[in-house]
């Protein structure tokens, strides 16, 4: 719980760092729920003592003092002190209801990822007892390569809003639960109860949804939910199953669409753009590209 006099830092609201940070975020997510991501840019600063309503991952970017070989400074965590070797990539884990506080001796750059508790509790559900998920501190001193991956990967979608940004957020917040639940937290994982898979016939009714829906935005928790799986178990069957992951497989079938229209009717590449689920022509335009390597217009010529 909560300590009702210290300082509550919540990033379900908009803003939340402004009153103790020196500078505001320079890039903040909006209806990510329930995961939050923030870049910051700071000078040389110390934070109050505080605590998370949400489970926070800080993420160390690049130093921005070009004749420094790291960022230094302190953190007070859960009560204890220590000195961190913050390089790039580093990781910071302040678990929701822990007292916290750091400074920086060096102006800074990084990113936060908060987390609501309820996410892990929801995809640890097949996994361990979700009434004992307990995620464990962790100082500014080590490295995550598929986290780091994550905070990259959520900052470009951030600054470059793309096709299938809401599925492909679902499935790194998903992949990120995961990874915390088996790395991070004090739980140990209990037998699966899904045994019997990804049926084909669960596996047809959710590619059946995909292919009369690709002009929606969809989410891995309906095609989960469709499956009758956790989107933990789905997204692991699917991927088994069909080699691929469900973001994959639904910018196939929109690419596939696509071209049978660009070839067949006579709807311009804008509303083609619209029936196949991309957010505009210019969306349409550069994954087509990408992938079939000629431009919508090019192949209508």
């Amino acid at each position: 719980m909560l300590n009702s006099k210290a300082i509550e830092l919540d990033y379900r609201q908009a803003n939340a760092a402004n009153a103790l940070l020196p500078n505001p975020s320079v890039l903040a997510s909006s209806n990510w729920h329930p995961i939050h991501l923030e870049v910051f840019q700071e000078p040389k600063f110390e934070i109050a003592e505080h605590q998370h309503t949400m489970h926070v991952i800080a993420c160390g970017l690049p130093d921005l003092n070009e004749d420094s070989q790291a960022a230094t400074g302190e953190r007070w965590l859960d009560g204890k002190l220590e000195r961190e070797r913050r390089r790039a990539g580093d990781l910071a884990i302040i678990p929701a209801g822990i007292p916290h506080r750091c400074n920086w001796q060096t102006s800074v750059q990084f990113m936060i990822l908060a987390i609501e508790p309820a996410l892990l509790q929801q995809v640890g559900q097949d996994l361990v007892n979700p009434d004992r998920i307990e995620l464990m501190p962790q100082f500014m001193n080590e490295s995550d390569a598929l986290i780091q991956g994550i905070f990259s990967t959520l900052r470009e979608e951030l600054e470059c809003d793309q096709i299938g940004g809401a599925l492909l957020i679902d499935s790194l917040k998903t992949t990120l639960a995961i990874h915390l639940l088996r790395n991070y937290c004090t739980t140990q994982p209990k037998p699966s109860n899904q045994a019997d898979g990804l049926s084909q016939a669960r596996l047809q009714r959710v590619t059946e949804y995909i292919h009369d829906s690709l002009h929606q935005d969809l989410k891995l928790v309906e095609l989960s939910a469709i499956a009758q799986l956790s989107p933990y178990h789905f997204l692991r069957l699917f991927k088994q199953r069909m080699g691929i992951t469900p973001h994959q497989y639904i910018l196939q079938r929109r690419l596939e669409k696509a071209t049978s229209l660009l070839r067949h009717s006579e709807l311009s590449i804008a509303a083609i753009a619209v029936q196949t689920g991309f957010s505009d022509q210019s969306h349409l335009t550069r994954c087509f590209k990408r992938t079939v390597g000629v431009t919508p217009k090019q192949l209508q010529a």
